[in-house]
């Protein structure tokens, strides 16, 4: 759920958090061990469930904006395995400097867009911020413009930041969480802007 302001925001993402009825103990706690003192500017709490092979997982991702930092929380679980004879769930976070962020996309999925209309909610949002913790690189075999040379001319390609890739739609989250991604990309945006004017 993405809203700005400070007690509000906090009380909000507890809210959020004990909604989304994901180990909501465990998750709050790592996330307000990682936001420490600061306020809450702005935040988004995401669940997702996903089919692995034969089994069906949950996990949670709880981002937060703070006055000087971007925190992203992850909490997975797990089921009994060769490591633990009990289910068991793993959390982390990451807390990056609002400074160190270099990109952040939106990328808005809309139906009929012939007829769209200003304001209306996409379909479906994918938040991908970059901070240069990770990079993809994408290569192909190079090739000239001859059609029948077969020399070997190495490989071209390209690097992406894709620090975190989060996926929203209308139809598995519905159009509220999509208008809260919205709005914490916004935050987020405007925070990297007005760090990098100063």
């Amino acid at each position: 759920m993405a809203k700005t302001g400070t007690t509000t925001t906090t009380q909000g993402l507890r809210s959020a958090i004990e909604r989304s009825g994901y180990y909501p103990t465990l998750v709050s706690e790592a996330v307000e061990q990682a936001v420490g003192s600061e306020s809450v500017e702005a935040f988004l709490v995401h669940q997702e469930t996903t089919f692995d092979a034969n089994e069906v997982r949950r996990h949670v991702t709880v981002l937060v904006l703070t006055d000087t930092r971007f925190i992203v929380s992850h909490t997975d679980e797990q089921g009994a395995d060769d490591t633990s004879p009990v289910p068991y769930a793993t959390t982390s976070t990451e807390s990056v400097k609002i400074g160190r962020i270099s990109s952040v996309v939106v990328s808005r999925v809309v139906a009929n867009p012939e007829t769209y209309v200003r304001g209306s909610l996409p379909r479906e949002v994918v938040l991908t911020i970059g901070w240069g913790a990770v990079s993809r690189i994408d290569l192909e075999p190079a090739a000239c413009g001859d059609p029948n040379c077969d020399a070997d001319h190495g490989y071209t390609g390209s690097t992406t930041a894709d620090d975190l890739s989060l996926r929203v739609s209308e139809a598995g989250d519905g159009p509220e969480t999509v208008a809260q991604a919205l709005a914490f990309a916004r935050a987020l945006s405007e925070a990297t802007a007005s760090t990098a004017d100063q």
